[in-house]
């Protein structure tokens, strides 16, 4: 079992559905495992007028593992607060109830506020807890955020200044669930741990790299958010980037949180500002139509959707780092809703062979695959003799992929990062350098899109891959998308 932590989480928006079906099953797996016991209090905090028992089965129904035993004893440690988070009065009574059960749980005055609403709420909650006094005066405080961390850089710089006018930077921690993947937290491994692979982890060995973050559902009942969004902020500029980032940093001196975020860092200040005629060669958008059986809608038929809708739901493009060891190598990525097929994975295509042994053909180029959903694993393309008596050359793959039982022990995102913010590792969580170097990435090209007159929407078939300007992108260098769907 592991180390029992004495803490209280106030979970701001605690009747919404996040908290429903991420933040109770991931802090579940961690009572289940020991992580918590019972030194530990979660207060779900929203308007409506819930009673402790109503919200406590609310939060049981979405347990799916464990005895009802349990889930009885896990949920009874659970507590709600009616609240208005722009009422001084109500921070009053949340602060009493924080201090009974800081002394009933003995939690030593360890909390974590948990922001699972509106970012534009993320300051206004910040500066009650200052002013009402909810801080602890002897053990930690930690805030966890949730994305959009603004909708550019102004906005974003406004609210990083709300929330640390409260807190101090290393109490900050900004959720990517992406960096709580199991493959995504690989990386590290695999580049610095396989000497062979950090002696060719560089320009002067890797041709290019792909990342695909595929989606086969539609926006569904995000399409209010997706219309202020769009697939350039809501995967781009964060999902996207930190892979980059977990690919490219330099390697630090010491495997600590700070010299990684330092790392980091180093790679979105790499990144470049496109001028408007670089975004016009370098990037992509598209917007899904119905399927060619008819059978699913067109974003601009889906409910609260405009329809005359120019949001995008694809973005493909170039990402060129300016960084001595990246410089040439581009980062192909693209990401999509109403794709072929739902898959995350990282391709490292290595440059091909070039020697005089090979007179009859030229080695395919070797290619690292990093799957990261739904399956999980590593596979190597490698170069060998076809068996036989001619020189011929054909491709092997080595294949490590989890298998069920495997997978079994992998942890949810969610149940990890709220272990490491407990913890108080900030190694897998979004920093403000990253954010504002993505932010000035993302802007110029929502800018340039922005003077466009009109998008030819809808411009690739739901089931598809993307629009045929996400394939053109590559094939006018010779290149192409490894994964097809």
């Amino acid at each position: 079992m592991a180390k029992e932590n004495n803490v209280l989480f106030v979970i701001f928006g605690g009747s919404g559905d996040l908290a429903h079906r991420k933040l109770y099953p991931g802090l579940f797996q961690l009572y289940l495992k020991g992580s918590l016991d019972q030194h530990f209090a979660v207060i779900g905090t929203a308007r409506r007028p819930w009673t402790h028992d109503y919200f406590r089965q609310g939060i049981v129904s979405q347990l799916s593992k464990g005895t009802d035993e349990q889930k009885a004893a896990f949920v009874s440690h659970f507590y709600y607060q009616s609240h208005d988070v722009k009422d001084s009065e109500h921070y009053v009574a949340l602060k009493k109830i924080i201090d009974q059960l800081d002394e009933k749980y003995q939690l030593n005055g360890n909390r974590i506020f948990y922001m699972a609403m509106a970012p534009d709420l993320f300051g206004t909650i910040a500066q009650h807890l200052k002013s009402e006094n909810l801080l602890s005066d002897r053990g930690y405080d930690r805030l966890i955020i949730e994305k959009p961390f603004g909708h550019d850089y102004p906005s974003a710089h406004a609210l990083n200044q709300a929330i640390i006018e409260t807190f101090d930077p290393d109490q900050v921690f900004r959720i990517d669930h992406y960096l709580g993947k199991e493959m995504i937290q690989n990386i590290p491994y695999l580049r610095f741990g396989n000497p062979f692979l950090s002696a060719i982890w560089n320009n002067k060995f890797i041709d290019n790299i792909q990342i695909t973050l595929a989606e086969s559902l539609g926006v569904e009942e995000r399409a209010g958010y997706y219309e202020t969004a769009g697939a350039l902020r809501d995967m781009v500029q964060n999902h996207i980037m930190q892979i980059i980032a977990m690919l490219t940093f330099p390697k630090p001196e010491h495997y600590t949180d700070r010299e990684i975020n330092q790392s980091k860092a180093q790679v979105f200040a790499s990144l470049p500002v496109y001028s408007e005629a670089e975004v016009a060669e370098k990037f992509v958008r598209g917007q899904y139509g119905a399927g060619s059986d008819q059978q699913q809608l067109a974003y601009r038929d889906e409910d609260k959707t405009d329809p005359q809708s120019n949001v995008e739901t694809f973005v493909a493009g170039e990402i060129d780092l300016d960084l001595p060891d990246w410089q040439g190598v581009p980062f192909y990525v693209r990401t999509g809703k109403r794709l072929a097929t739902k898959n995350t994975r990282i391709d490292v295509v290595f440059k091909a062979e070039e020697h005089p042994l090979f007179t009859e053909q030229t080695p395919t180029s070797p290619v690292l695959t990093i799957e990261v959903e739904p399956e999980s694993g590593v596979l190597l393309q490698i170069n060998g003799k076809k068996i036989g008596t001619s020189n011929f050359i054909e491709s092997h793959q080595l294949s490590d992929l989890l298998d069920d039982d495997q997978q079994e022990l992998v942890p949810d995102a969610y149940e990890r990062l709220l272990l490491e913010a407990v913890l108080g590792k900030q190694g897998n969580f979004a920093q403000w350098e990253g954010m504002a170097g993505s932010w000035h990435f993302v802007d110029a090209i929502r800018a340039a899109w922005a003077k466009e007159f009109q998008p030819e929407f809808p411009n690739y078939e739901s089931g598809s891959m993307g629009p045929k300007a996400a394939t053109d992108l590559l094939a006018k260098t010779g290149r192409h998308w490894l994964y097809q769907g």
